[in-house]
């Protein structure tokens, strides 16, 4: 038991601190938030035409036929597109910055803490093995949501997010590796 909580809380660890690294001084996630002097006049006038949610545009109304579906398709064929996603509040506060780091690195420890606990019950384990495990884990993360997600929407991102997957999970591999090796 101790074995999986010390490689869970040092293996999460070790994927949030690659996250950090990631999206702050490395700013690997700029082209999917990247800034635009005219933010200003977008906002208000997104603001003052919609309601709070998320846009795919252009789309359809729901109960659109699927022949029509098809035809505006093929008209849009080559324009531009974008997807917004817009909230009416922005609240922001340390103190809210904080909770979600800490829930981040909780939700980190947590999935590191079913993966140890899946090789605890291997009955023989390896550097090689758990680092592999690892690396697997990792790809699986990131085929399930954001490659599936750029398939669909192409973000920006999705480079920083397989490169999260790889180097966040592979740190994990390589200390659970020499911790979980029997």
């Amino acid at each position: 038991m101790k074995r999986t909580i010390v490689g869970a809380i040092v293996g999460g660890l070790l994927i949030f601190i690659w996250q950090s690294f990631s999206w702050t001084m490395l700013d690997m996630h700029r082209p999917a938030q990247d800034y635009t002097p005219k933010q200003d006049t977008i906002m208000s006038f997104l603001n003052a035409n919609l309601d709070e949610g998320g846009y795919l545009m252009p789309s359809v109304p729901k109960g659109t036929s699927a022949d029509e579906m098809m035809k505006k398709g093929e008209a849009n064929q080559g324009k531009p597109w974008g997807f917004v996603q817009l909230h009416k509040h922005y609240n922001f506060s340390m103190n809210d910055m904080y909770m979600n780091m800490g829930k981040g690195l909780l939700i980190d420890i947590v999935m590191v803490w079913m993966l140890c606990w899946i090789i605890s019950r291997w009955a023989r384990t390896s550097f090689f093995s758990v680092f592999i495990a690892c690396i697997f884990t990792g790809l699986i993360v990131f085929i399930n949501q954001p490659l599936n997600t750029y398939m669909w929407y192409q973000i920006f991102d999705v480079k920083a997010d397989l490169t999260d997957a790889l180097a966040g999970w592979g740190l994990c591999g390589v200390w659970l590796g020499w911790w979980m090796k029997k």
